[in-house]
């Protein structure tokens, strides 16, 4: 849990399930997640609650008992804010809030609001505003009997701030606007990437806050924006990198996560289309998360929902230097406190034996940077030997001095 309370971070509870489909240890994971989630919105979480059931209550999501423990609880303790692991159905929505009497988001909800508090670009806000109208149409007739009353905060920024007078059918005329809006973007995004020739394209992909930015720095010599917080990155970034003498471009794209609201997958479509269209994907990884292995796995289900699963990849297993482990065999890796993990254990792992390329690196520290660079290197040699095939004078990068190439690059 995060322990430490920041002054004017509204005061929140969670909410989560344990169900035939979701054991304890699962949803302790995704209520890790969640606070973060909070955390990054503006959030401190005074206590989680949780329950066991069958499957959510159709009504209320959790049993009425449960549902009154709550209701105690933020009357005692003046909360504010309860939310829900996950999605809420518009009655389920409404039940709560007529129980309950305080401001209830689900997942869905937090998701978006961060989104809306990081969009900078008028295509990033255009997404996000779609997907705001997409979530809010169903739950239209509660949503206008309260939100006037509502001094913002959390969940509460974007259209329902702003557009209470506003009916179905003007939200859906809203959408439809927005969503040819963005369809004109994507014409121009498209013509922008079909300019760009024969170059060969790589994109950055991975779970949130794996580093995705800080290695777009660290490779392209360039000013992304990253923080340790979730969604730090919505818009697409595309820089020319050159390893040895070879160029390419590096994108770097928004990061996913489990539960990830389907208005925003259908919203950043064009985001999703530089990862469709690159030659390479660098799936990034932080090593040092006790899910890794679940965040990999979420990822390539979405890489495989956009049909992005067979492109080449290499994996970038990120934050070594905050890794420590108690190890009890050869191949096997316990996270503890032990100490820190040498290269040459990370290569005896089986991270080291997948179908893909891998490598191990910080992108803080730069450590191990010359071997990813030359994976990335020889991967897009590759690509580009492809395209070129008579084009040969670039083998002679890291076969003549790769340590003073890599030297010059840093």
């Amino acid at each position: 849990m995060l322990e430490k309370k920041i002054h004017n971070y509204e005061r929140a509870v969670l909410v989560g399930v344990v169900t035939q489909n979701q054991s304890a240890e699962k949803l302790q994971e995704y209520m890790d997640e969640l606070e973060f989630l909070a955390f990054t919105a503006g959030a401190t979480v005074d206590k989680r609650f949780t329950q066991n059931l069958t499957q959510p209550d159709s009504k209320t999501f959790v049993g009425s008992g449960k549902a009154q423990e709550i209701k105690e609880y933020v009357k005692e303790n003046e909360i504010g804010t309860i939310i829900f692991d996950d999605e809420l159905s518009p009655s389920q929505l409404k039940n709560l809030e007529k129980e309950i009497e305080v401001k209830i988001l689900d997942r869905t909800n937090l998701i978006l609001d961060i989104f809306a508090q990081r969009a900078q670009t008028s295509y990033a806000r255009t997404q996000v505003e779609l997907a705001q109208y997409q979530y809010l149409l169903p739950r239209l007739s509660k949503m206008w009997s309260h939100l006037d009353k509502q001094k913002g905060g959390i969940g509460m920024r974007g259209p329902g701030e702003t557009e209470i007078e506003t009916d179905r059918r003007i939200i859906r005329d809203r959408i439809s606007l927005l969503k040819d809006k963005l369809k004109t973007i994507d014409k121009q995004m498209a013509t922008q990437r079909t300019n760009r020739g024969k170059v060969v394209r790589a994109a950055l992909v991975g779970y949130t806050n794996v580093g995705k930015s800080t290695l777009m720095n660290a490779l392209s010599k360039s000013d992304v924006f990253a923080e340790n917080k979730l969604f730090a990155t919505l818009d697409t970034t595309v820089r020319k990198v050159v390893i040895g003498n070879l160029p390419f471009l590096l994108t770097d794209t928004v990061g996913f996560i489990r539960k990830l609201p389907t208005q925003l997958v259908e919203s950043f479509k064009s985001t999703l289309d530089e990862v469709r269209e690159a030659d390479l994907l660098i799936h990034v990884v932080d090593i040092s998360h006790e899910s890794f292995e679940d965040h990999i796995e979420s990822v390539n289900q979405i890489l495989m929902e956009i049909n992005a699963h067979q492109k080449p990849m290499i994996m970038v297993f990120n934050k070594i230097d905050d890794f420590s482990y108690e190890k009890k065999d050869e191949d096997d890796l316990t996270p503890s406190s032990n100490r820190n993990v040498s290269l040459d254990e990370w290569k005896r792992t089986w991270m080291n034996k997948s179908k893909h390329p891998a490598v191990f690196i910080s992108a803080i520290t730069k450590e191990n940077f010359p071997e990813m660079k030359r994976l990335i290197y020889d991967e897009v040699m590759k690509i580009h030997i492809s395209r070129f095939p008579y084009n040969d004078f670039l083998f002679e990068y890291f076969e003549n001095d790769e340590d003073e190439a890599s030297e010059k690059e840093d």
